[in-house]
């Protein structure tokens, strides 16, 4: 596939890491972060920054699927802002965008005509949204479905599954990653706290199910008394798990029946795995979904998305609000984004060079003695050490080797690829030929070493 000259990888001073370079090291960031720690927890602003091996790291630039750290490091970047960068770094009609609107103000605290075009490009794009409500995060997103769910319903009760991310809110961050020694029954899985400090009686009304066991589902919606149930379309927060043939399609019809409202959370799947999201590429449209990451290229932009008439209970009396939603400089980011993506071709591309990365992973890892699954969407894909098939829900996951895997992440970082911990990696436009060629070596390399 051609490719335009704006999705081409930049010529930075991007030669590629030569094989006898030494290994990167990380002294400044670690200089850096312990200074930054006295003002900040652990010297970061979110807690998915901390814990990192061998610690945060902090970045001077980026450009394409580049990072550049103060140490001088180069690093091939699959981390990609955890998601958003599904463009690559500094994706110039998105710069030309926001730059033109920065020049006409920052915050009206009313409406902007970049607001309108790109609710309108967002609605043609997604098979569900006959109207929609630009957010601020993927969390605040997921609030607003559940409300829209609850008033739209009468009901109280929400069904979400074991393993399924959905923002760190209290009334939702219920056993997204429990111990096997906590979970409770399959059947009867145990609602566990993702937090410390959570209130118990925000997620009361909130109730746990394992993933892709449609019976089961089946089986709780017949009691009429659920508002909502909200799933990742395929799992890809903690680990690559696809529906099972037919699944969706049932979750869809017993929904229906049951008068349940059926919640698809893509901020992950969203613009990335198809112009519409997973609900295109399945052919299974929910009645809303939320959206967030890849819309605006790295700019704070969310969106719940939907049937009218449960949009329009923003206007019943369902109370939504932001002081900085839909902020004009970030609607020129979306709209720059969607159209760049609206006719599939650049997520096609970056579906081409996936495809032959998590070929090429698996055969490295095969080679090095290192038993593993490579997983997902070739835009978003998961590695799993310890696993000799695909998991099928969450309980699966459970048996990988996650601390293998992260001395793996740590062992490329040294060769200046920079990978997901929790397995995940995600590629953007920018992850050409070349940067997959110098990956798959690096990835052997590290691959040798953990064996």
């Amino acid at each position: 596939m051609a490719t335009s000259p704006d999705l081409a990888r930049p010529g930075t001073s991007g030669r590629p890491n030569r094989p006898d370079q030494p290994l990167a090291v990380f002294d400044q960031s670690r200089k850096r972060i312990e200074r930054a720690s006295r003002f900040m927890p652990a010297g970061v602003s979110s807690n998915f920054r901390a814990g990192m091996l061998p610690h945060p790291l902090v970045f001077e630039r980026a450009s394409g699927p580049y990072l550049f750290d103060v140490d001088g490091n180069r690093l091939i970047d699959y981390y990609l802002g955890m998601g958003p960068m599904i463009l690559g770094h500094d994706y110039a009609p998105v710069r030309r965008a926001v730059e033109a609107q920065l020049a006409r103000g920052f915050l009206y605290g009313g409406q902007s005509g970049l607001e309108e075009e790109a609710a309108e490009l967002f609605c043609a794009m997604v098979p569900c949204a006959e109207k929609l409500r630009f957010c601020g995060s993927g969390s605040e997103a997921v609030q607003a479905a559940l409300r829209i769910a609850r008033a739209a319903t009468g009901r109280r009760i929400v069904l979400k599954f074991e393993g399924h991310y959905h923002g760190w809110f209290d009334s939702i961050l219920v056993s997204v990653a429990p111990r096997a020694d906590q979970a409770g029954e399959r059947l009867h899985p145990a609602s566990i706290p993702g937090s410390i400090g959570q209130d118990a009686s925000a997620w009361g009304s909130v109730e746990v199910l394992a993933w892709n066991d449609l019976a089961l589902l089946e089986a709780r919606l017949a009691a009429g008394d659920v508002a909502a149930v909200i799933m990742e379309p395929a799992m890809c927060n903690a680990g690559a798990i696809f529906p099972k043939p037919g699944y969706l399609e049932g979750v869809r019809a017993a929904c229906t029946k049951a008068g349940t409202v059926l919640i698809f959370d893509e901020v992950i799947t969203g613009f990335r795995v198809a112009p519409g999201g997973a609900q295109q590429l399945f052919g299974v449209t929910p009645d809303l979904a939320t959206f967030a990451k890849a819309v605006a290229s790295g700019f704070p932009v969310a969106a719940v998305a939907g049937r009218a008439e449960l949009l329009d209970v923003f206007t019943k009396g369902a109370v939504h609000g932001g002081t900085y939603n839909a902020q004009p400089v970030t609607m020129a980011a979306t709209l720059a984004s969607l159209r760049a993506l609206h006719d599939g071709s650049a997520i096609a591309g970056i579906a081409q060079h996936g495809t032959r990365l998590m070929e090429g992973i698996a055969a490295e890892l095969k080679a090095a003695g290192i038993v593993a699954t490579v997983v997902g969407f070739p835009q978003i894909f998961h590695v799993a050490f310890g696993l000799d098939r695909p998991a099928q829900e969450w309980r699966d996951l459970l048996r990988m080797d996650r601390a293998r895997y992260v001395r793996f992440c740590a062992e490329l970082l040294k060769r200046r690829v920079r990978a997901l911990e929790r397995g995940a990696w995600f590629l953007s436009t920018t992850h050409d030929s070349l940067v997959i060629d110098e990956t798959l070596a690096a990835v052997a390399d590290a691959a040798r070493e953990v064996a």
